[in-house]
C-alpha cells in the first residue's frame, strides 16, 4: 500500500480529489448550505460503514435510491451548483473593469461622508461573475458618476434611497436595485437588512459591496461572504483599487484576521479527507471477494468425419476470485467454456474444464468448477441416402380421398452418425403440408427437415416439391 501511495499518480489523484473538496467546502459555507451538507456527509459515512460491515440490507436500500437521490441533489443544491460552475469558468478571467483612481476617490469619498452624516447607502461594484441573476426591481440611469449624484440617490426623501445602487463600467447603471438576503446566518442580529442583503449578494457572487450604516455610522465592506469594518476613506478606496484592478483575486482583509490559518486548516482536512477517501476506495476495491457464475459451453471445429451424439452439457458454474473492482466490472456474458473438438475420435470424450478453456479477464482466477470436466460421444459419419418423408398435418375436408404422395426428389444423399446405421429406417421430413385445405390435385414446394446430427453432402439443402393427388368421393 506505501508504494502504491508512493507513484505520482496517486499524488496527484489525491492533490485534486483535495482541491475540489477544498473548493466546493468552502463555497458551499459560503453560501450558508453546509448543514444539508452534513446531512449528506452523514449518511455517506453510514453507507461507507455498511461497505466495510458487508450490511446487505443498508447497501441495497443505497443502491437503489442512489440514482433518485443523484436527482434530487441536484434540484437541492442547484443554486450552489450553478456558484461553483460560474466560479470554475470565471476563476481565470481578468475582470478589465474600466475604473480609474478618480472614480475609487469618488466612490470612497461619498460613501464615507453618507457614513459621517448617518446616511444609509449600498454600492455594488461586480467582479467577474455575473450579479444581474441575483437582482430584482430599481431603474435605469446610466449615469457618470458624481458625488452630488451619489448623495442625492441616497438621500433619506429619495424614493429608491434603501435599495442598493449598481455600478458598471465606470458609470451608475441603475440604482433603488433589492439585493438578496443572506441565507448563511453569518451576520448577527444586529445588523439589518441592509447588511444581510449585501452579504446576501456577496455570498452568490464575487461581487464588491460596500455599504454605510445610518445607525452606527460605520463603512462595512462585503466580499466572498465575509465583511470587513474600514477605518476610513483611504482604507475603502484601496479596497475598491484591489477589487477593480486584480486579477480575479481579492487582496482585501475582507474576512477575520485568522482567515489564513482558516484556510490552512481547511486545505489540511480537505487533504485528509481525500486520503481516507482514496484509501478507502482503494481498500473496498482491492477486497478479495469470492463469486460463482453459470458460464455456457461452447463447442468448436469438429473434425470432419465425426459428430457429436447424444445429449451435451450446455453449461458449468464457476467459481471465481478477485479483487472487488474485478468482479464488479465482470460481464458473465462475456464468457464461455470453448472446447476445442478438432481433434476428438469415434466414441466416448472427456475435456477437463480449467483456466485454458475459461479466458478470464485480468485479476480473475479459477477456483473451482462444477463438473469439472465434460462428457460428450463422438460418432463417425457414414455417407448414406435417405428417404424424404413429407410431413402430412390433419386431414382432407369431407367428401375427398387422398390418393397418392409423391415427393421429388424422393432420396437425397446425406451423412450421417454410424451408430444410427442400425435403424430399420433412416429418412428426413419435410415442413409441414396442411391437409385442410386442400380440395383437388396440388404440388408445393416444402423445405427439409433433418436431425442435427444429420449432414447435407450438398452444400445446400434443396427444396422438395410434394403432389398431393386428391379425388372426390360421392355420399353412399
Amino acid at each position: 500500500m506505501f508504494r502504491l501511495l508512493m507513484t505520482w499518480r496517486t499524488i496527484l489523484d489525491i492533490v485534486l480529489i483535495a482541491g475540489a473538496l477544498f473548493f466546493l467546502y468552502r463555497t458551499l459555507i459560503r453560501l450558508g448550505t453546509w448543514k444539508i451538507v452534513s446531512g449528506i456527509l452523514i449518511a455517506a459515512i453510514v453507507f461507507i460503514l455498511s461497505s466495510f460491515m458487508d450490511l446487505k440490507g443498508i447497501e441495497w436500500i443505497y443502491q437503489n435510491l442512489s440514482h433518485v437521490a443523484v436527482i434530487s441533489l441536484v434540484v437541492i443544491f442547484q443554486p450552489e451548483l450553478r456558484k461553483i460552475l460560474e466560479k470554475t469558468a470565471t476563476m481565470r478571467r481578468n475582470k478589465g473593469l474600466a475604473y480609474d483612481e478618480e472614480f475609487s476617490k469618488l466612490i470612497a469619498g461619498s460613501i464615507w461622508e453618507m457614513a459621517s452624516k448617518r446616511i444609509g447607502a449600498i454600492i455594488v461594484i461586480p467582479g467577474n461573475e455575473p450579479v444581474t441573476p441575483w437582482l430584482t426591481g430599481g431603474l435605469p440611469i446610466d449615469a457618470i458618476p458624481s458625488h452630488s449624484l451619489i448623495l442625492s440617490i441616497f438621500d433619506p426623501n429619495s424614493p429608491g434611497h434603501d435599495g442598493a445602487l449598481i455600478v458598471n463600467q465606470g458609470k451608475l447603471s441603475s440604482f433603488g436595485v433589492r439585493l438578496p438576503i443572506s441565507r448563511s446566518g453569518k451576520l448577527s442580529e444586529d445588523f439589518g437588512t441592509r447588511h444581510q442583503a449585501a452579504m446576501g449578494l456577496s455570498e452568490r457572487c464575487d461581487a464588491l459591496v460596500i455599504v454605510a450604516s445610518e445607525e452606527r455610522g460605520v463603512v462595512s465592506v462585503f466580499f466572498n461572504g465575509g465583511i470587513s469594518t474600514m477605518a476610513g476613506e483611504q482604507m475603502i478606496f484601496d479596497a475598491i483599487c484591489s477589487h477593480c484592478n486584480d486579477d480575479g483575486t481579492s487582496h482585501l482583509d475582507i474576512q477575520p484576521v485568522h482567515m489564513g490559518r482558516k484556510i490552512i486548516r481547511d486545505g489540511v482536512g480537505s487533504l485528509l479527507v481525500a486520503l481516507i477517501f482514496w484509501l478507502t476506495m482503494i481498500y473496498s476495491q482491492s477486497e478479495i471477494l469470492e463469486k460463482i457464475i453459470s458460464v455456457p459451453i461452447e463447442y468448436t471445429a469438429t473434425a470432419q468425419d465425426v459428430v457429436m451424439i447424444g445429449e451435451k452439457p450446455k453449461e458449468i458454474r464457476a467459481h471465481l476470485t478477485g479483487s472487488k473492482s474485478d468482479l464488479d466490472a465482470l460481464n458473465p456474458a462475456s464468457l464461455s467454456v470453448k472446447l476445442d473438438l478438432s481433434k476428438s475420435e469415434e466414441g466416448k470424450q472427456t475435456f477437463p474444464i480449467n483456466e485454458d478453456n475459461i479466458q478470464l479477464p485480468k485479476g480473475l482466477r479459477l477456483i473451482d468448477v462444477e463438473p469439472s470436466s465434460v462428457d460428450i460421444t463422438m460418432a463417425k459419419l457414414i455417407m448414406k441416402e435417405v428417404g424424404i418423408n413429407p410431413q402430412l398435418v390433419g386431414k382432407l375436408p369431407d367428401g375427398f380421398e387422398l390418393v397418392s404422395v409423391k415427393t421429388v426428389p424422393e432420396k437425397i444423399a446425406v451423412s450421417l452418425p454410424s451408430a444410427e446405421n442400425g435403424q430399420t429406417s433412416q429418412h428426413v421430413t419435410t415442413t409441414p403440408v396442411y391437409l385442410s385445405t386442400i380440395r383437388e390435385t396440388t404440388t408445393l414446394f416444402c423445405k427439409i427437415v433433418a436431425p442435427p446430427t444429420v449432414q447435407l453432402r450438398e452444400k445446400q439443402w434443396p427444396d422438395v416439391s410434394v403432389t398431393l393427388t386428391v379425388k372426390e368421393v360421392k355420399p353412399r
